[in-house]
């Protein structure tokens, strides 16, 4: 990285840095104006005295870096950004295609738009899951139109699951939604999870922040798997629903435990017409059972609740545990904090997927196909291959 960005992140006056180095601040001032290049010493002292994160390269590769947005590109930001402020669903849409793209040139950009956002601590971001067949999508939809008569703005992330191998999405959520889906206060986006574990797109936590910028303070992120994976979209949510059938007696240990125990609030759905006492049993058994599963994240058996999107009952109990959950954790400090490790956490997650783009791009070069050659052929050990390309990334 280039030392005026280092010193600037890390809030060191040019003068304290020149000291360090032992170089006059008319020294160090032509360094970072690329006026002169530094001597050899002093490229040493600097990458020293930054960890390493500023390298002689930086002083010595010229012009605009491929990974930086150019002055043109940001005034066109800047009023891509104002359309999502102002509500605009085509560029909104636009946005998180552009976060979802997996072309260099798109990311680049995308990061460039997201850095513009300003944030939003106000919206609630609420996770839902449940086994195929549970109404998770009616569910959204009846329980979003509630929501938006209240005043509020939803929006709903439904993550596919899709092929591995072509990654297409194989259901299409809007579909399902078509009352939610036409509404001015309403956003569905289906994204395909493009066989990402845990049934979330890899770039669900940016499409979220999108919609935050534009306005929504309700989102909604559907996902069709089910498993310990779950915890991908736990993480990235201030509250985790899990919807369930009806079901009595035995049938109750056919749930995963897993599931269940990431749960912030338990929902019993279809608690209508012949569902309706198999429901009302569920409910009863699962506020019994509950105080042996971990506690919710506010220190409290998980909620038990029982709803039926059909009659549309039942959400005002639903709505009235979200909005407690959220205020003890508001009161606590806990919202805000666990919305700073999860952005923490993201910020690794993206540095592991470029870490992987890179190493995937690598794969594709002559030495390495060479060096896996000589691996596959016993001609080289895989641990001498891994020391190579190690040193040839510690350089990098």
């Amino acid at each position: 990285m280039k030392l005026k960005d280092y010193l600037k992140i890390n809030k060191v006056a040019n003068k304290t840095f020149a000291n360090l180095l032992k170089v006059t601040p008319v020294s160090l001032s032509r360094y970072l104006n690329g006026d002169r290049l530094p001597e050899k010493e002093v490229l040493i002292k600097i990458y020293n005295l930054t960890e390493g994160f500023v390298s002689p390269n930086d002083f010595f590769l010229h012009g605009e870096k491929k990974n930086d947005v150019n002055e043109n590109d940001k005034e066109e930001l800047k009023k891509f950004h104002h359309y999502i402020l102002s509500g605009s669903r085509k560029y909104l849409g636009k946005a998180i295609t552009l976060i979802e793209s997996s072309r260099e040139k798109d990311q680049i950009t995308s990061e460039g738009l997201l850095e513009l956002f300003n944030g939003n601590d106000k919206s609630i971001r609420i996770g839902i899951t449940g086994v195929p067949g549970v109404g998770k999508s009616t569910f959204i939809e009846s329980f979003g139109m509630k929501l938006i008569k209240k005043g509020f703005k939803v929006a709903v992330l439904a993550v596919d699951p899709s092929s591995r191998f072509s990654g297409g999405s194989i259901l299409g959520d809007k579909t399902r939604m078509e009352k939610l889906s036409v509404n001015k206060n309403a956003f569905i986006r289906p994204s395909p999870s493009s066989g990402h574990l845990g049934g979330v797109a890899k770039r669900t936590s940016e499409s979220i922040l999108c919609l935050e910028e534009a306005g929504f303070n309700i989102i909604f992120v559907e996902t069709m798997g089910v498993g310990q994976a779950e915890t991908e979209v736990y993480d990235m949510v201030d509250i985790f629903l899990v919807l369930l059938l009806p079901a009595g007696g035995d049938e109750l240990q056919g749930i995963k435990k897993g599931i269940i125990e990431m749960a912030d609030l338990i929902i019993v759905n279809k608690a209508d017409g012949e569902l309706k006492k198999s429901a009302e049993i569920t409910h009863r058994e699962y506020k019994n059972a509950i105080h042996i599963i971990n506690k919710s994240r506010i220190n409290e058996d998980i909620g038990v609740v029982v709803c039926s999107s059909l009659n549309q009952s039942g959400f005002e109990n639903v709505w009235k545990y979200i909005l407690k959950f959220i205020n003890i954790r508001k009161k606590n400090n806990d919202f805000m904090n666990e919305r700073n490790l999860q952005k923490i956490n993201r910020m690794w997650g993206l540095v592991d997927l470029k870490v992987k783009g890179f190493v995937k791009n690598l794969s594709s070069r002559k030495f390495i196909e060479e060096l896996t050659r000589k691996v596959k052929t016993n001609n080289l050990t895989m641990y001498s291959a891994v020391r190579i390309i190690s040193n040839y990334l510690n350089k990098k």
